[in-house]
């Protein structure tokens, strides 16, 4: 039987019934690539060939799993042989290009038309370690890992039940990344649902291999600062806001899910805030709430407050401030970008080094700067103090990504305070708030439930109410089913 193909965004036919026809497509559709073995077998006296790329297919899993058994079981029909392999039957040829990019291995016989698939991918995947930034003291301590069934089995063993929905999607044209969509059936807003299948349908580009290709090509405000999209690498927290309504993203070969919609205070949540007691986690989220603040405001009124308005600083302090200032021959501002660049800077090297030598150069390079700096007059004691304390401040913030956005803001609200003092900062102030509220995720409001305000919303926003007294769903989710609890602490109406 022949057949129109395309190899090469080119049509020409091809007969599905020839065994060297289609090894030869095969070959020039990958590349002649030198990683791409065929094994020569024969079958029921049919030539036939084993076909895999070595590089991604275990060898000992088709030599077990589907070399042993085609010639133990010569007078079985294939449909009956026991492959300890798992096995899929009648692939056409291009999902068989497909299915070898993957690790699996195909059978092809020579006659037959179908093409037989096995799952004998290598397992490159690593052990699922907590993750490194997003650390708890109590609950679970198991993160994702590169594999993308691994990851989606996580999910399926904390949410055990049948309306958990996943669905796949092929992204890239040359990557073919395969990605899963995850949400709850009964819960999430099926419009949602429909949203970002578009959006994802709608991918036209060369590779997705990381979920930063993905963002930028779904998120609806690109260009803003702030993040529309929740990074996660805990299973745990995944189901959470999976619970919430929300939907989950996660990418073969990589370790993060993407979680959307969210709020502006999805990134200030932490499951440490659940697994400690009420009063405990509100006071710890208040604490990432006045962090953000201290970091994005504190060396802006600095500067503000020593370049304009010093005479709100009480007299006793005052000397203090004009003796650590005096001899410096810079204005503040100038004072101010020095240090902070020079804090970035030490962060990044922190980073990038090896583990032992980014602990040393974070540690002692803050500490020989920091104290020749000083020594050689250029930035006072002071200022060094409030630049300390923004990065500390900053390492509070739940969200890596809400981090950097904060230390990115931080350099504008600078310029405005050395240019116009207290009202530089109002004014900055007014714009990020007018940005939050303009914003979008996933065409919900990116404030809520600050604006629109929801009193529901605030009892898990800034604070954390008791468990009892969350009884619905964020409203800006549209969720079919906003009720959480329906009868909480039961047990006290039995004990009066």
């Amino acid at each position: 039987m022949k057949k129109h193909l395309f190899k090469n965004e080119q049509s020409f036919e091809i007969d599905e019934s020839s065994l060297e026809s289609r090894i030869e497509f095969i070959k020039d559709s990958m590349g002649n690539t030198d990683d791409l073995f065929i094994l020569p077998i024969s079958y029921r006296d049919r030539k036939g060939a084993i076909i895999y790329l070595a590089t991604i297919a275990d060898s000992e899993k088709i030599q077990e799993g589907v070399l042993f058994p085609l010639i133990k079981y010569q007078d079985f029909d294939i449909r009956d042989i026991p492959f300890t392999a798992e096995n899929k039957s009648r692939v056409n040829l291009q999902d068989a290009l497909n299915a070898l990019l993957q690790g699996k291995s195909i059978f092809v016989i020579e006659g037959w038309s179908e093409i037989y698939s096995y799952n004998t991918a290598k397992d490159l995947s690593r052990s699922p370690n907590e993750p490194d930034n997003e650390k708890t003291v109590r609950g679970s301590h198991l993160g994702y890992v590169e594999n993308l069934t691994t990851n989606l089995g996580y999910l399926r063993r904390g949410i055990g039940s049948r309306h958990l929905q996943v669905r796949y999607f092929q992204t890239g044209k040359y990557s073919n990344t395969q990605t899963a969509m995850v949400y709850i059936e009964g819960i999430t807003n099926l419009t949602l649902v429909e949203k970002l299948t578009n959006r994802i349908q709608s991918l036209t580009t060369d590779m997705t291999f990381s979920p930063g290709y993905i963002e930028e090509l779904i998120e609806d405000s690109p260009l803003s600062p702030f993040p529309h999209i929740l990074y996660t690498e805990r299973p745990d927290r995944t189901i959470a806001q999976l619970m919430e309504g929300r939907i989950a993203l996660l990418t073969e070969g990589s370790s993060d899910a993407l979680i959307l919609p969210v709020s502006f205070f999805s990134f200030f949540q932490s499951p440490d805030d659940y697994d400690s007691r009420i009063i405990t986690g509100s006071v710890f989220r208040l604490l990432r709430v006045a962090s953000f603040l201290l970091t994005l405001l504190l060396p802006g009124l600095y500067i503000a407050i020593i370049g304009f308005h010093f005479e709100i600083i009480p007299n006793d302090i005052l000397v203090v401030v004009k003796n650590s200032v005096d001899n410096i021959p810079y204005p503040p501002f100038i004072e101010a970008m020095i240090m902070a660049f020079t804090i970035e800077l030490i962060r990044e090297a922190g980073i990038r080094l090896p583990t032992p030598i980014g602990q040393t150069i974070g540690i002692v390079g803050g500490l020989i700067i920091g104290d020749a700096i000083i020594s050689a007059g250029l930035v006072s004691n002071i200022m060094v103090i409030v630049i300390a304390m923004t990065a500390i401040s900053s390492f509070t913030i739940a969200s890596y990504e809400l981090s950097n956005t904060v230390r990115i803001l931080t350099f504008p609200i600078m310029v405005l305070a050395a240019s116009f003092g207290f009202v530089g900062i109002i004014f900055s102030l007014m714009f990020i708030v007018g940005h939050l509220c303009k914003l979008e995720s996933l065409g919900t409001p990116y404030f809520s439930p600050v604006a629109p305000f929801d009193v529901q919303g605030m009892k898990d926003a800034i604070v954390r109410f008791p468990i009892w007294l969350l009884k619905f769903r964020p409203r800006d989710l549209l969720v079919k089913n906003r009720r959480r609890l329906y009868r909480p602490r039961r047990w006290e109406e039995n004990e009066e």
